[in-house]
């Protein structure tokens, strides 16, 4: 068995009010982890170590010698802490396996997880040029060839160190750690980082700020400033779903996280519509979908052909902020650059969401700044290093136990009752909208109402019309029941006068506030056999406020249809279920349907939906089986050419307009069902 070694080492810091405050963790983990458990922090990731981080007076930051002896520093370094590795690189170890079963291992150098700078670090180049090929600073997608170990060598042997450094992009002078084992290429290794090259470089830091300098190039900063406003507004208006961020002053906050990036990126593309050319538009679509298929848990030839053919379209488009006088030296940026290398990474190492930054940048916190707060602040480090050894034991004896049954035993007959977080604040506010599920893969749906029944509702159907306003509330379930009873009836139930249809036992109505939708998205947050749960609400009171929330499905009309040919949109009015004879229970949805438009919009890729009305203006109705709902989906209104009422917020947004786009960007899997 073939065991790759994983490394990771990225800079953090810990307080910004003393001084020493900086560590330099190194992190390895396991190649043989899937990468849902490496995302689900479930100690696949370790520490490793902390690596030197060197000091010198202000004057010498600078200095040739210093930043030659600080790259040595570092690969001297990594070099000793690998080096009892080197024998079980090249002679198999016996090793007895979590499974029980003993094999023959032999280890290897795996990728290494980095952010741009250290990966000039590691691989020893120049920065601005491409660790992974030879491409010139000034036109990095052009003609070039694939850095390998060989090639340097050869380079390193017959230049000399200036040549090196201005020609080549080789700081010649520093031997990567890689030489020293077998099998190991370092321009290989090399993986890709979605945080800091597709996340918050290529998106936030390039394409975003590109926006608002066109808009200040083409209107000034006066219309620029006030159209960018009006683009905070309509990002703040954007109804709440699930596991999506409200952004209530639109992007003004001061510091971005990735995962400020990560929301902003499900809601950004419909804000600027109308307000830059389609071309823009086009490009952030092309882009997004690039993001959205790179960091999917698993990749299929016909992904890879996605993957390369929204790569052409986003190059193709993106010609415009040159055109348009944005960025008139070129898009020769580094973190851009790398994506042409995503194909090539996947082919070598699987998925990069199981190889990202953001891993090693969450482990920081359990690994680094948690530890350093526990110690007395004096001469922390050897005190965090005592402490991650005991958690790690630690977690090792849980593991133990619970696989032996010593754990987590519930005697027969006593009842466990655990507390919900948030737990006296209300139905609405202590349930979770989105979380993971653990438990074995499935890869089926399953819609169900929540456990919790409303209060304050009448449990005669007749009342209960009366008390939402929907008069026709009799006649809907009267309808759904006539389907569901003789389905291959030729006498159509809306030609069935009332008295005729089907009716519920009295009093046997039962109202829900929401409903759970659980379903296998493994490229998102979920749990180790990929399932995630979901909250779809339908309450009148949201928060603690006087404004209601109805959320909008997607029911299936056609099962044997592929993407929206096969799904309808609708918005939840009522969640409920009553008995019939006093025997089977049906679980319903009151629902508003939306007609969906023959294709998708050209410019932004989405689908776009009406509210359906009938001849006299009134919306369509219809009770239909919880078992037809797929899943939540999130609409977004089409806010049009001028600027949006100072009126419209998130909680009336879906009131106030009449066409929404279907947002495909609010997770993973909706992008993957939704097209």
């Amino acid at each position: 068995m073939f065991v790759p070694v994983i490394l990771g080492s990225d800079k953090t810091t810990v307080s910004v009010a003393t001084g020493q405050n900086e560590y330099y963790p190194l992190y390895i983990s396991n190649g043989n982890v899937a990468n849902s458990v490496r995302r689900a922090h479930k100690n696949a990731v370790s520490l490793l170590g902390f690596l030197a981080i060197p000091k010198t007076d202000r004057k010498y930051t600078n200095d040739d010698g210093f930043r030659k002896f600080r790259r040595q520093l570092f690969h001297g370094s990594l070099r000793t802490i690998l080096e009892p590795l080197r024998d079980a690189m090249m002679k198999p170890q016996v090793t007895k396996c979590a499974d029980g079963h003993f094999r023959r291992v032999i280890y290897g150098l795996g990728p290494y997880i980095a952010d741009y700078p250290e990966q000039c670090i590691i691989a020893s180049i120049v920065s601005d040029w491409c660790p992974r090929c030879t491409g010139k600073p000034e036109d990095l997608d052009g003609p070039s060839l694939p850095r390998t170990k060989k090639y340097t060598e050869l380079l390193i042997k017959y230049l000399d160190l200036k040549t090196l450094w201005q020609d080549y992009g080789v700081a010649g002078e520093v031997e990567p750690f890689t030489s020293s084992f077998p099998r190991a290429d370092i321009y290989e290794l090399v993986t890709s980082d979605l945080l800091h090259q597709v996340i918050k470089g290529t998106f936030k830091d390039h394409l975003v700020t590109w926006v608002g300098e066109w808009l200040e190039i083409e209107h000034g900063r006066a219309r620029a400033t006030a159209i960018m406003a009006d683009i905070d507004r309509r990002i703040a208006a954007v109804p709440s779903f699930p596991g999506l961020r409200h952004f209530p002053e639109g992007r003004g906050f001061k510091q971005w996280t990735g995962n400020d990036s990560k929301a902003l990126m499900k809601v950004y593309l419909p804000a600027i519509v109308d307000h830059v050319p389609a071309q823009i538009v086009r490009t952030l679509n092309a882009f997004l979908d690039f993001c959205y298929l790179v960091r999917r848990s698993t990749h299929t030839e016909t992904a890879l052909m996605q993957i390369q053919s929204a790569l052409t379209k986003f190059h193709a488009e993106r010609n415009v902020f040159k055109e348009l006088g944005v960025r008139p030296t070129g898009l020769s940026v580094p973190r851009q650059h790398s994506l042409i290398h995503y194909l090539d990474t996947i082919q070598l190492f699987g998925s990069p969401n199981g190889l990202c930054s953001s891993i090693t940048e969450s482990k920081h916190i359990k690994a680094v700044k948690q530890p350093y707060r526990r110690t007395n602040h004096y001469q922390p480090l050897g005190q965090m290093l005592i402490i991650n050894q005991r958690l790690d034991k630690l977690a090792a004896l849980r593991a133990s136990l619970e696989s032996k049954g010593l754990l987590n035993k519930v005697p027969e007959g006593v009842e466990v009752r655990k507390r919900k977080v948030g737990e006296g604040q209300g139905e609405e506010e202590a349930e979770a909208d989105c979380e993971a599920v653990d438990g074995p893969r499935r890869v089926d749906n399953d819609v169900f109402l929540a456990s919790t029944r409303a209060r304050g509702y009448p449990s005669r159907l007749e009342n209960l019309a009366a008390h939402i306003n929907v008069p026709t509330l009799p006649q809907l379930v009267g309808r759904f029941l006539h389907l569901q009873l003789f389905p291959n009836s030729a006498r159509s139930p809306n030609t069935l006068p009332l008295h005729e249809l089907p009716s519920p036992d009295p009093r046997s109505i039962k109202v829900f506030h929401s409903a759970i939708a659980e379903f296998y998205a493994p490229s998102d947050y979920s749990g180790s056999g990929g399932r995630k749960r979901e909250r779809i609400r339908s309450t009148p009171f949201w928060k603690k406020s006087e404004k209601p929330r109805r959320d909008c499905i997607l029911v299936t009309q056609d099962p044997d249809a592929k993407g929206m040919a096969g799904m309808e949109v609708a918005r939840v009015i009522l969640f409920f279920s009553f008995t019939l004879a006093k025997h089977r229970c049906f679980p319903c949805v009151l629902v508003e349907w939306f007609t969906t438009r023959r294709r998708p919009c050209p410019k932004t890729g989405m689908w776009i939906v009406d509210r359906d009305r009938g001849r006299d203006g009134s919306r369509t109705l219809e009770v239909i089986h919880i078992d037809a709902v797929v899943r939540g989906v999130h609409l977004i209104p089409i806010y049009g050419d001028g600027f949006i009422s100072l009126d419209i917020k998130f909680t009336n947004s879906l009131d106030r307009y009449d066409t929404f786009y279907v947002n495909r960007y609010a997770d993973h899997h909706s992008h993957e069902i939704i097209f």
